[in-house]
């Protein structure tokens, strides 16, 4: 008992960690010997013959815009690194999707009044925060 209460704390701090990561996949096939993401080839469309192995997501924090081709880029990456992690050598990209996480917002405002009158005068402007998510398919595609 006393050992399962030290680590306790470990293993919540591990869980949240997981929790607000990046990327994540489901394991639909077999997983091979790691390889480089270098070796891991990008499809827009299947190949003839593959072995699938995960269905992969990924995303990207981009503040203030949805972030364009870099967070393109940086999603694909992570998509490249969980599909080599699990030994497989391409992914099928299945799309790509913009959702706005949060906002950062100000606002100032200022009134006057006398006996007669009174004027209000306010103003405010607000950010948003976005998320970039791809999913795709890891696969391997055997050689030839």
């Amino acid at each position: 008992m006393i050992r399962i209460r030290r680590a306790l704390p470990a293993l919540l701090a591990v869980m949240a960690i997981a929790a607000c990561a990046p990327s994540s996949h489901i394991l639909v096939g077999t997983a091979r010997a790691p390889i480089s993401p270098d070796q891991v080839k990008i499809y827009s469309a299947a190949p003839p013959v593959f072995d699938e192995i995960a269905i992969l997501n990924a995303s990207s924090k981009s503040v203030f815009s949805p972030g364009g081709q870099r967070a393109i880029d940086q999603v694909i990456q992570r998509l490249k690194v969980q599909a080599a992690q699990l030994g497989a050598n391409g992914v099928i990209l299945e799309g790509f999707v913009d959702n706005q996480t949060g906002a950062i917002g100000t606002g100032v405002g200022s009134d006057s009044y006398s006996r007669n009158s009174s004027v209000g005068v306010g103003v405010g402007g607000s950010l948003g925060i976005f998320k970039k998510t791809g999913q795709g398919r890891a696969i391997y595609v055997p050689p030839g």
